[in-house]
């Protein structure tokens, strides 16, 4: 996912990733990639995406700031693309702008749907994003802690206490996630923005 309020925010983001990334190979905690399966710490996580289609993700969400242009820099938007499904969140001061962001995301290369659930209204302020960034870990760890869901296949974002679920899921595994995040504490509603498969769809992605 992408927040963008401002040009330095993002490269603020951008650089952080970094390095927490560094720093987990300095330490010897970088995961391992082992025929297309992630392996670190004993967890085997296979995304369901193709690695064609998770570049095009993070293609996207890179692009999303340049496409927004000075609606980043008004409001307060967050970007966040899944198996080229593009959900944006956050606030903007209009509806005008509600509107052309969705539109200039819309155009981004290799964009196949979007999900404009922004809300027009003052930006929230830190301490509601900061309490959203503790309500997608404790999310992330009731996804965790459930032995019949594969956590590793959902992605979640949290907007003003409201819940985003994103992936390609079983209705079971979507039933389920949903039921998960909504036993959180602090969570006001679920979305749900699943793209939702077949058990024998589902099958056919498992690794052989």
């Amino acid at each position: 996912m992408t927040r963008l309020g401002s040009a330095d925010a993002a490269r603020r983001a951008l650089a952080l990733g970094l390095a927490i990334a560094a720093a987990a190979a300095a330490t010897g905690c970088a995961p391992a990639v082992v025929g297309g399966a992630m392996v670190g710490g004993g967890m085997v996580y296979t995304d369901r995406r193709t690695s064609g289609t998770q570049l095009e993700d993070e293609n996207i969400e890179l692009k999303s700031g340049a496409a927004l242009g000075p609606i980043a820099d008004r409001g307060h938007v967050s970007v966040t693309s899944y198996n080229r499904l593009v959900l944006i969140t956050g606030e903007v001061p209009d509806e005008a702008d509600r509107v052309a962001a969705e539109q200039a995301i819309a155009r981004i290369e290799n964009v196949r749907s979007t999900v404009n659930d922004l809300a027009v209204m003052g930006n929230s302020s830190l301490t509601s994003r900061s309490n959203d960034a503790l309500l997608v870990s404790k999310i992330k760890a009731a996804h965790v802690g459930a032995a019949d869901l594969q956590s590793n296949a959902i992605k979640v974002v949290v907007e003003r206490g409201n819940a985003y679920l994103m992936g390609r899921v079983t209705e079971r595994e979507a039933q389920r996630a949903t039921e998960l995040a909504r036993g959180v504490d602090g969570v006001h509603k679920v979305i749900r923005v699943f793209e939702i498969l077949s058990e024998a769809e589902l099958a056919a992605l498992q690794p052989k």
